[in-house]
């Protein structure tokens, strides 16, 4: 099973996967995040190339996407309700997202091989737009509260000095419910969430390891995560691997660089591209590189990866990932030990350590293992 991370498609959308192709071809299961929903006629999207025949790519490449997100409800319900019953009749299954709030934490499960494979997605960023409800379209969530202190700082109104996140306690009992129901029903159970401190290298907030613990203590196998457009590091819970940032996989979106202008648009109170390009390089401290005129994101973020389990016996006997750096063209090429992956790698290593987690690399030709002491022999 390979598993990327954050998929926004645009123009042309079919060429940026000739560089990921022949990792995807190789996989038996394959999996990515589907950041944003589509639709040929939502007038919020009418500058962004978020219509339909963009998706087509993700036929033939993908069993399964997941949804859950901060941008799931950019244009309201009916692109949410456009992009599933594309993805529907494509057979490709999607979770974490639906037209009410019990399908949006409807699970995915999917048969391969003889081996049952169980998957979840939720949402911990916000807003609370996006979420679902009984009679709303939105994503399944774990809403996260955060407290801020002053600490020994003496400037009410600035800066705080202390920044605590944790759960809500209703919606996280209802993920780890979730989680304990669907532990019955599959033999490989992942969970996928969307979180993290977005263009921010290394930090982890406190409620990434609340939740990521708490879904592998109720049954999850592996937890994946992405919507920071950075890579963050990896973690070994319990024997289970964390991946805490997986950045982006594909992702085409010239409407961040600093100087789009919206045409034919309009925004709406939660989304507006055009702001939204002027203002991210302020909030976040880094400026785009221009020579990445469809790929505007923190410098960093070109180094990136797909992320592999290996699956015997009906479990998880190896994780590991396969080093990816994004060209000028916006095109994640794989890369190998001997032509850039060493360079993914030290990246990987470094901000792992600086985030204090735990997680161990070692080549395997050209690919990278997770070390798992005693997970094949478990």
């Amino acid at each position: 099973m390979i598993i990327g991370g954050d998929t926004i498609l645009g123009e042309n959308s079919s060429r940026y996967f000739n560089g990921v192709d022949e990792v995807l071809f190789s996989a038996d299961i394959r999996y990515t995040h589907l950041e944003v929903p589509y639709s040929d006629d939502a007038v919020e999207f009418a500058d962004l190339n978020r219509e339909l025949e963009n998706l087509e790519p993700l036929a033939g490449r993908f069993e399964i996407v997941s949804m859950a997100g901060n941008h799931i409800f950019d244009a309201g319900e009916k692109p949410i309700k456009e992009t599933i019953d594309w993805l529907d009749k494509q057979g490709i299954l999607h979770v974490g997202c639906g037209m009410n709030i019990q399908d949006a934490i409807k699970p995915a499960v999917l048969d391969k091989n003889g081996v049952r494979f169980g998957f979840l997605n939720y949402n911990c960023t916000g807003p609370m737009q996006t979420y679902a409800e009984e009679n709303k379209a939105g994503c399944a969530f774990v809403k996260i509260i955060t407290k801020y202190e002053l600490g020994d700082v003496a400037n009410p109104g600035g800066p705080p000095a202390i920044i605590k996140t944790f759960a809500d306690e209703k919606s996280f009992e209802q993920m780890k419910n979730n989680i304990r129901e669907l532990r019955k029903h599959c033999d490989v159970l992942s969970v996928y969430l969307h979180k993290g401190l977005v263009h921010k290298p290394v930090k982890l907030a406190d409620y990434e390891q609340l939740v990521s613990y708490a879904a592998i203590d109720e049954g999850a196998d592996v937890v994946f995560g992405c919507h920071s457009h950075i890579l963050h590091g990896i973690e070994v819970y319990k024997g289970k691997t964390i991946y805490h940032g997986l950045n982006n996989f594909i992702a085409w979106v010239p409407s961040l660089s600093p100087d789009f202008k919206a045409k034919k648009g309009k925004a709406n109170d939660l989304f507006d591209p055009e702001e939204w390009a002027r203002t991210r390089a302020e909030k976040f401290g880094f400026i785009p590189d221009p020579e990445y005129p469809t790929y505007p994101f923190h410098p960093d973020s070109i180094y990136t990866i797909i992320a592999k389990c290996y699956i015997e016996g009906k479990r998880i006997v190896r994780t590991g990932f396969i080093p990816a750096i994004v060209n000028k063209e916006g095109i994640p090429i794989v890369v190998g030990r001997e032509n850039g992956g060493q360079e993914v790698l030290d990246y990987m290593i470094s901000i792992t350590e600086g985030a204090n987690i735990n997680g161990e690399f070692c080549w395997d030709g050209d690919e990278i293992t997770i070390q798992h002491p005693g997970l094949s022999e478990a």
